[in-house]
């Protein structure tokens, strides 16, 4: 290996050692969100020893998270036999060694970019460690590593990163006249392995397109091959904008609300340019202030000028595009980053029916961006100004960068520091501030009169239900806590019925039945005919799977021994289950042995003329 590159090895070990560093303080850190789900209650990846049975069983449990994140979930399995349990420390640490794993890989990945778009070799040495540096220590990427469950989307990047580098060497070689065939075989085994992890990995070939258009503009030594090169690629293009228009696009459009959203697919397409202006915002300006995790305070957008935001974010991110295609052959480097960000948000800000922000979304985004930057600081040459400058004005932001993700990583030593955190940078998220009151309420020994942080609980539920209007949980939980400290009033039923009667039913919002059907089979003394009345409304506003109904159903005639009132609930699960379901026959057994054959005929009347309608 020649000096050079030793001494860059050096280097890249050294940056990533350094991002594992400043990580550290988010440990020991606590399971959160959906880390309930798919880590701690998921039987499947509990490993207890280390053979080949436990893997193959678990390779072959469908995950919660979805059919294709199998490598993740056996990340998983290996934490939890390593540590002898769901230790939240050992799942972290893992991710963390994957992140700084990743920045080592991408140190390399930005060196063979930078070289290939000509940039003087004595400037690499110091550029892509650098920018792989800014990458790994930014603080958008304290959710990504520390918050568990996102290795699906870490895990699926590191493999990107090796796929993308992979080709990038085959197409040099082809470049050079040599084959490339084993480059490009390895590209299709790592973007396997990147499916594997993350369904939004499918993106690989469009990234490819980046470097192409770019940096490598389609060259080879071989005429025949560069015309082989574009017509793939063209190709290609049509083939994928053929499935997107008459497959994906048929399948996931919404004309009304999505299930459990309060947003269509037209209004989540105009609010995406938004939500992609505030992650740049995020990026350009990296405070952890401007990143509060929640973002359940993010409104839709309506229409072209409402929020009057719409129209200037599509603008900008248009703006951008075309900037990027002008200035693909002058600025490749740039272009190719203006390329990458924007094509990596192209499945989460699509069509599909997902939550409109998350900040894990930017991980493999946020090269582009990084890339782009440093393209234009290399610029920076020692003709055209001082030659310390570009050298200084990089450090002095690496430092501030990882200093702002030192601060974060802290804030998610715990679920109540990160609440805390979130409260202070989105006093309007309602999900911040219901995990601030739950957080108190399990630390003070949860559902008990006993409870030690009561008092705190309630209050941050109080300020929530103030500084969130649109959000039902904070309200819902004040109430199942003022319950329990034996002060709850009618006053208090009243303002959350209120507001269950104008807010828009969101997905969280919907969580009103669970929180009060728990709680009460948790022994607390909620009053019997309001809470019934409040159920009564949320049956009239939301909309609900026959599951969910049936639920209802049976806890209002078991639980609150009202098979009456229990009679709206069971015959919408008839009228909403699938043909041919029994589940109503079932529902009528259960009326007969509750000694009421007046309300099981008519149960029964209602299944037999469903099925009479399917048949």
């Amino acid at each position: 290996m020649p000096s050079s590159q030793v001494r860059f090895l050096i280097a890249s070990l050294l940056v990533a050692v350094i991002v594992g560093l400043l990580f550290v303080p988010g440990l020991p850190g606590q399971f959160f969100f959906d880390d309930i789900p798919n880590i701690v209650n998921n039987t499947a990846i509990r490993l207890t020893r280390l053979d080949a049975e436990g893997v193959a069983n678990l390779l072959a449990t469908q995950q919660a998270s979805g059919l294709t994140r199998t490598l993740p979930a056996l990340s998983f399995a290996l934490d939890y036999w390593r540590g002898g349990g769901a230790d939240p420390m050992v799942f972290r640490i893992t991710s963390i060694g994957i992140h700084a794993l990743t920045t080592f890989v991408l140190a390399w990945f930005f060196r063979s970019v930078l070289l290939a778009a000509g940039v003087a070799e004595g400037r690499v040495r110091w550029l892509a460690p650098a920018l792989a540096l800014a990458w790994a220590v930014h603080p958008l990427q304290v959710s990504s590593v520390l918050y568990v469950v996102q290795r699906f989307q870490t895990m699926g990047t590191f493999f990107l990163v090796l796929a993308l580098w992979a080709y990038l060497d085959a197409r040099q070689r082809q470049v050079r006249g040599e084959s490339g065939r084993m480059g490009l075989l390895l590209t299709a085994l790592l973007w396997v392995l990147a499916l594997g992890c993350k369904e939004d990995s499918a993106l690989l070939p469009a990234y490819a397109l980046a470097l192409e258009l770019t940096v490598l503009r389609f060259a080879a030594a071989d005429p025949r091959l560069v015309q082989s090169l574009r017509r793939s690629y063209l190709l290609g293009t049509v083939a994928a904008s053929a499935v997107f228009l008459f497959l994906v696009l048929p399948h996931y459009w919404q004309w009304e609300a999505y299930p459990g959203r309060d947003f269509s697919s037209i209004e989540r397409l105009l609010t995406q340019p938004r939500v992609l202006c505030m992650y740049l915002w995020q990026i350009l300006l990296p405070l952890p202030r401007h990143m509060p995790f929640f973002y359940d305070w993010v409104e839709p957008s309506r229409s072209l000028l409402q929020p009057w935001t719409t129209l200037p974010a599509i603008a900008l991110v248009l703006g951008l595009l075309g900037l990027a295609w002008m200035l693909r052959k002058r600025l490749p480097l740039f272009a190719l980053g203006v390329f990458l960000f924007f094509s990596s948000h192209a499945i989460a800000s699509n069509v599909v029916g997902l939550e409109l922000v998350f900040e894990h979304r930017n991980h493999f985004g946020l090269i582009g961006i990084v890339l782009a930057l440093g393209s234009l600081l290399e610029r920076l040459g020692p003709a055209r100004v001082a030659r310390i400058l570009p050298g200084t004005a990089c450090a002095v932001a690496l430092l501030a960068m990882a200093g702002a993700t030192v601060a974060r990583a802290q804030s998610w030593r715990s679920t109540a520091s990160i609440a805390e955190a979130a409260t202070l940078a989105a006093p309007a998220s309602g999900r911040a501030w219901v995990e601030l009151c739950a957080s108190h309420f399990r630390a003070g020994g949860g559902a008990t009169p006993a409870n030690t942080r009561l008092d705190e609980a309630i209050d941050a539920c109080t300020r929530g239900a103030e500084q969130a209007p649109g959000s039902l949980n904070s309200l819902t939980l004040l109430m199942v806590l003022k319950s329990l400290r034996g002060d709850a009033r009618s006053d208090d039923w009243q303002r959350l019925q209120s507001r269950m009667r104008t807010v828009r039913m969101t997905h969280d919002n919907v969580r009103v039945f669970t929180i009060l059907l728990a709680h009460w089979r948790l022994g607390v003394a909620l009053d019997r005919e309001p809470l019934i009345d409040t159920l009564d409304i949320l049956l009239h506003r939301a909309t609900f799977g026959p599951q969910n109904l049936a639920n209802l159903g049976y806890f209002v005639m078991h639980d609150l021994s009202a098979p009456d009132r229990a009679m709206p609930y069971l015959l919408r699960t008839i009228e909403v289950a699938p043909a041919n379901d029994p589940i109503g026959f079932e529902i009528a057994a259960a009326l007969r042995a509750r000694g009421r054959p007046d309300l099981a005929g008519r149960v029964e009347a209602a299944a037999g003329e469903g099925l009479m309608h399917a048949q």
